[in-house]
């Protein structure tokens, strides 16, 4: 049934506002602190919510990191979608992931350790330290598109195409300004994304500068 934001259930995130801009302030503030090991962490917070969904909801699932030549990184999952409720207007309004807080781990006393050894976050600490970052989502109900800079979203969602998937791909480029610049290889983000769960593959491909060929590695 169709109802106001404000009176929709707190879940990971408050559905009752899609920006908190002095949230990402404080992330931008405090970027040596929640991403010192630079664009791997960014890679590992993207990886632990398709993780999330590969652990709760059991079926076969796949993870595509890649590494393009121009810095950016993508991670795509064959998951549900990131989830979708329809407001008292009829519009569509996606979980704020990219630029609220995650309440399961941002304030909490009890951190929760992701494979580089820092707390995990959420998505927003990758939002907010990325010169660009879109969010591409495909559920049963629709796939859309949104692109935002600095976690600030600079488009609504965008209709795309439906092709039958469901899932998310979250493309980022981490900001220097921010972020330390680091060649992230293959062989790093294998050793520290490893697959948690028999029904998880995860797949890592680097894309070679000035070509359109890949080299990748498969783990499972």
């Amino acid at each position: 049934m169709e109802t106001s934001r404000d009176a929709w259930k707190i879940t990971t995130h408050d559905w009752s506002r899609q920006v908190d801009r002095d949230h990402l302030a404080q992330i931008q503030r405090n970027a040596d602190v929640f991403a010192r090991k630079g664009t791997i962490h960014l890679i590992l917070e993207v990886l632990a919510y398709a993780v999330d969904e590969a652990e709760h909801h059991g079926r076969p699932a796949h993870i595509t990191i890649t590494v393009h030549s121009d810095g950016s990184v993508s991670v795509a999952d064959n998951g549900r979608g990131t989830d979708t409720r329809t407001d008292d207007q009829g519009r569509t309004v996606r979980k704020p992931v990219m630029a609220t807080k995650d309440i399961r781990f941002f304030d909490s006393r009890e951190n929760v350790g992701l494979p580089d050894g820092l707390p995990r976050r959420g998505m927003s600490v990758v939002a907010a330290l990325s010169t660009w970052l879109a969010h591409t989502n495909r559920r049963l109900n629709g796939s859309w598109t949104q692109r935002y800079e600095h976690g600030i979203p600079v488009t609504g969602l965008t209709d795309i195409p439906g092709d039958g998937t469901t899932g998310t791909i979250v493309h980022f480029l981490p900001d220097a300004d921010f972020v330390k610049p680091a060649e992230v290889t293959v062989g790093e983000l294998r050793q520290l994304a490893k697959p948690p769960v028999p029904s998880l593959t995860i797949e890592i491909r680097e894309e070679q500068e000035n070509s359109a060929a890949y080299s990748s590695e498969t783990s499972s």
